[in-house]
């Protein structure tokens, strides 16, 4: 499964929801600097999604604020993960 991340680097905290022309809004406290950003982006969509860590990896974007990221997931687990990406779309505040 793939998803279009927008990521919001020097936030005041670190919150995963919303949408940005259809991508995830994830707001990372972190720099945008030696992928600190990137690497928190990752941790929390994982985190959001009740993903372990590795399961999410950056395909592209690595020096861009539009990423997209691979979620590695089994077959049983994909709905569940996908009704939450939804939800998390559809908050406010992209």
């Amino acid at each position: 499964m793939r998803v279009e991340v927008h990521v919001k680097p020097n936030a005041r905290c670190t919150e995963v929801g919303g949408s940005h022309d259809g991508a995830l809004v994830v707001r990372v406290t972190e720099r945008p600097e030696r992928a600190r950003a990137t690497e928190a982006a990752l941790a929390a969509v994982a985190d959001a999604l009740g993903v372990p860590r590795g399961a999410v990896t950056l395909v592209r974007g690595a020096s861009s604020r539009r990423k997209l990221f691979e979620i590695d997931l089994a077959e049983p687990d994909q709905p569940a993960v996908q009704a939450r990406l939804g939800d998390l779309l559809e908050q406010e505040g992209g």
